[in-house]
């Protein structure tokens, strides 16, 4: 078995980091003063002039990194994410490469010199980044710098830990089993089985070489946690708690300290942000307000459209459920035969609905009766993103039936959302809607707004769900 290295892999990684830096340097250079496309010369300053800058800019750009989390394990990080450090802590250096020389005065220094050298250092940060992954898989795979890892409790977080390791061999984990007092010995999980007891790790332990001890007991065995946590310690395996509470919390829990007491708030967000929420709200005024200015004229046709092929009123209101629960008036182009109030709220549309009209079936596909509710978003009702708000009856309906449904509710209702770009609009999952709803409401951003914006123009108008 291969030990933990990885504070020796971190120094070679160091190292190769301070020869890329120092070669995307010198090869930035060549190509900006000396290559087929270069100047004609190196301007104001001589090329050991411009190379005495390796004094600072390898030892700068070693610390940016290592603030940026390039030097912690990779073992099963993503490589999107290494990527982005990458990117983020290039650009950091870049801004402040720019601000030294506008510091000291240098003013001749070459602007594009710097431009190349960080589109370049970026370039082989990620090749040199690639290269070690796919070294560190072929090494795995043929059975080195593997870890042996032992369960403590079988549970939903084990079997969905277990899960993921199956399903990430290039992390070079391996399970060597699971320690319980009430599932039975020789139980199997994908290949893992349960090995013993938990008293059992007193003996495993000493005779054992593992390299970690994973934590996995079930909520009903919490109160031997602290008992397990200090045994492994003192044995010098490192050891790693995985909560089998992964149902209750949100994926990037947020944690508060309260006076050195960790506190974990069961769902994070980020919308109750006062500035959040104040940019998503700005946005919305503004683009509901331009919307409504532009789109006017085509309103206006829609709207005579409806009045010459069906009687009734243009527009249909409908009570629907917005942020903290409350109810409000969304409106749509109306887009079916009148009907009394009791018809109406029995059931929402279908497919082949003889209720719709027969423009009313191409406003529907088209997303255009939806449109009037830019009014609700001006009117702060609604947002442009968000989830689809529901009619107070299904509400009290589904709030029994699925879990986390009424979370949904703790941000404003969306003229169009994460889930409906995936296809989940209309007589669709509500289980599976739910699901996309939360991951936007756990992971709002502005730019996740704006791709779904984007998105919507794409696929979210025309949909097949749409009755």
């Amino acid at each position: 078995m291969i030990k933990d290295n990885q504070k020796y892999f971190n120094r070679l990684q160091v190292l190769l980091d301070a020869v890329a830096v120092a070669v995307s340097y010198l090869l930035a250079w060549w190509l900006k003063f000396e290559g087929p496309f270069a100047d004609t010369g190196a301007g104001a300053y001589t090329m050991q002039f411009y190379f005495s800058a390796l004094y600072f800019l390898v030892p700068g750009y070693l610390v940016l990194y290592y603030l940026n989390k390039m030097y912690t394990p990779k073992r099963t990080r993503r490589i999107e994410t290494e990527i982005t450090q990458v990117f983020a802590a290039n650009m950091a250096g870049a801004f402040v490469f720019l601000v030294c020389i506008a510091v000291f005065k240098i003013s001749d220094f070459s602007r594009g010199l710097i431009a190349i050298y960080s589109v370049v250092c970026a370039f082989l940060m990620i090749l040199e980044r690639l290269i070690i992954r796919w070294v560190l898989s072929h090494i795995r795979s043929r059975g080195y710098n593997i870890k042996h890892i032992l369960l403590v409790g079988y549970s939903r977080a084990a079997e969905e830990y277990i899960s993921r390791i199956k399903a990430n061999p290039q992390w070079g984990y391996v399970i060597r089993g699971i320690l319980d007092d009430k599932v039975p010995r020789g139980t199997t999980y994908k290949g893992v089985k349960v090995i013993g007891n938990i008293d059992n790790l007193s003996m495993i332990l000493p005779i054992s070489q593992l390299d970690e001890i994973a934590v996995t007991l079930s909520l009903s065995d919490y109160d031997r946690l602290e008992e397990l946590v200090g045994m492994c310690e003192k044995s010098g395996v490192h050891t790693k708690f995985i909560p089998d509470y992964n149902s209750l919390i949100p994926n990037k829990p947020y944690t508060e300290d309260l006076n050195g007491l960790p506190v974990i708030n069961i769902r994070y967000i980020p919308l109750t942000n006062t500035f959040n929420a104040i940019i998503k709200r700005l946005f919305d005024i503004i683009s509901s307000l331009a919307a409504l200015i532009i789109l006017s004229p085509f309103l206006l046709i829609v709207a005579i459209i409806i009045k010459c092929t069906s009687k009734g009123p243009i527009i249909f209101k409908q009570e629907r459920v917005g942020l903290h629960n409350k109810s409000f008036n969304m409106y749509k182009f109306r887009t079916m035969y009148v009907q009394d109030s009791e018809e109406e709220a029995k059931a929402w549309t279908t497919k082949n609905d003889p209720r719709v009209t027969k423009v009313g079936k191409f406003f529907r596909r088209t997303s255009i009766d939806e449109l009037p509710q830019l009014v609700n978003i001006l009117k702060g009702d609604m947002s442009v993103v968000g989830p689809r708000p529901e009619r107070p009856q299904f509400v009290e309906k589904f709030k029994e039936e699925i879990p986390r449904y009424m979370i949904k509710h703790q941000v404003r209702p969306g003229l169009t959302g994460w889930a409906q770009i995936n296809g989940f609009r209309g007589d669709t999952s509500i289980r599976k809607r739910i699901d996309y709803d939360i991951y936007y409401i756990e992971n709002w951003s502005f730019g996740f707004d704006i791709k779904i914006i984007f998105l919507t123009v794409f696929r979210g108008f025309i949909n097949e769900n749409a009755y």
